[in-house]
């Protein structure tokens, strides 16, 4: 890690580490066919498509999609004023907000990854038990809850992905445990129970909860383990959004090319979704497209794991941090092994915020934008505020060709990752905190 970023780190403060080790995709791309081949995430989609016909069935909201969980793509010009007003900056290009805030069933990023890993488990149980058959309508599915009922699926969450896996597994009819860190807020667990999941709580953090929940579940035979820091089909329902991503572009006529470079910016806990979203980003735009995570400034997990390069053995209090956040689905002490290391050769660089402007990005793209999302979604805005003003941004610009005149014809992404299942009366304290 260079002197300045670790400073910024250790002294609690906003910073920004700019990548490295980042290659080329030629230059990584017979690693990243061994490892996650191409195929594999065509193959999740297709997956999901096949389920489409039973989550329109069980989700009507989805029926708009045809049972296809997808976000809206939004430009937000307002906000862009805004951000240059407080940031005494000019933010270049374009500016969109990814809503997945407001996926279908979950409201969060989560629903990309979460559901797609009880949906397998779901075919896969019943291609196994001769129930269904790949050239089934998957709607018919919805007539075996008997049969679902027999498993349970258990996972470790500080939220969000607890909400997607407990509320899809619940709709089909498995068991659900849901194992919650001491940092999970309490509207999330009232929402789990009120859906039907057992909710587990712990007073440590979210190492804790996984670590348990792992170690409860492998007690079970029919029980099964949605793991946040292995799973590779997580990793896939995440990677999963890169093309449908390239056809929302497409559709609103944007390019995606040397001098139209695209810039996007993924909040980071464990490191799961957003590793899957990059790297998927990555196959899909190749050197085109620069990913940032943003971490908050006490939680910088992912960011210790890549710059000191001990990956997933990284603990942010080994560092005299405290790992306490306000953006609780940022909250995880020690990053993903699996995602830190995948994401070596691909990611731009990791920037951290601290909690009191995730409030007032809150508080900004409401009044500017009329869109309401949780905190933890908003440590992404920190990035096309600093892209000129931040040494180590800048510096990574001019080290990638980025000129002022490129720039100009970027296009930047703020991947809001959840919010919109926020219950009214929390929304309200969010928009009147001020820390």
């Amino acid at each position: 890690m260079s002197d300045s970023a670790l400073s910024g780190v250790l002294a609690h403060r906003p910073t920004c580490w700019v990548n490295p080790d980042k290659l080329p995709v030629h230059a990584v791309k017979p690693l990243c066919d061994w490892i996650v081949p191409e195929e594999k995430i065509c193959d999740a989609e297709n997956r999901l498509r096949r389920f489409a016909p039973l989550i329109e069935t069980v989700f009507p909201e989805t029926a708009p999609t045809h049972g296809i969980i997808e976000s809206d793509l939004r430009e937000i010009p307002v906000m862009r004023t805004e951000l240059e007003k407080s940031g005494n900056t000019s933010v270049p290009g374009r500016l969109f907000l990814k809503m997945d805030s407001h996926l279908p069933i979950a409201g969060s990023v989560k629903a990309r990854g979460g559901i797609y890993e009880v949906l397998k488990h779901a075919e896969d149980l019943a291609l196994d038990a001769g129930i269904l058959r790949e050239t089934d309508d998957y709607a018919k599915l919805t007539g075996y809850r008997d049969f679902f009922r027999r498993y349970t699926v258990q996972v470790g969450s500080t939220g969000n992905l607890g909400l997607s896996i407990g509320i899809m597994s619940a709709a089909l009819g498995f068991r659900v445990k849901i194992h919650m860190s001491a940092d999970a807020k309490q509207w999330k667990k009232d929402l789990l129970r009120a859906r039907g999941a057992e909710v587990v709580e712990y007073a440590e953090d979210y190492s804790l909860a996984v670590a348990e929940g792992r170690r409860m579940s492998d007690t079970d035979p029919m029980s099964y383990f949605v793991d946040d820091e292995r799973s590779m089909d997580l990793f896939l329902g995440y990677a999963a959004a890169a093309e449908r991503l390239r056809t929302q572009l497409e559709e609103q006529k944007i390019r995606i090319d040397e001098n139209h470079p695209l810039f996007v910016y993924l909040p980071a806990g464990v490191g799961g979704a957003p590793g899957g979203i990059a790297y998927g980003l990555r196959q899909t735009f190749g050197d085109h497209v620069h990913c940032f995570f943003a971490e908050p400034v006490e939680c910088p997990s992912v960011l210790l794991g890549m710059a000191t390069r001990k990956f997933g053995a990284a603990n942010v209090h080994d560092y005299g941090l405290s790992g306490r956040t306000e953006a609780d689905g940022l909250a995880c002490a020690s990053p993903s092994d699996f995602v830190t290391r995948i994401m070596t050769p691909h990611l731009a660089g990791i920037f951290t915020v601290d909690d009191r402007s995730l409030y007032r990005y809150l508080r900004m793209l409401y009044h500017a934008e009329g869109i309401e999302i949780e905190p933890s979604s908003c440590a992404a805005f920190a990035g096309p505020e600093r892209l000129r003003n931040d040494p180590g941004m800048v510096r990574y610009c001019s080290g990638n060709g980025l000129t002022e005149a490129v720039l100009t014809d970027a296009v930047q992404i703020v991947w809001a990752t959840g919010g919109s299942m926020i219950p009214p009366e929390v929304r309200r304290q969010y928009l009147e905190a001020h820390l």
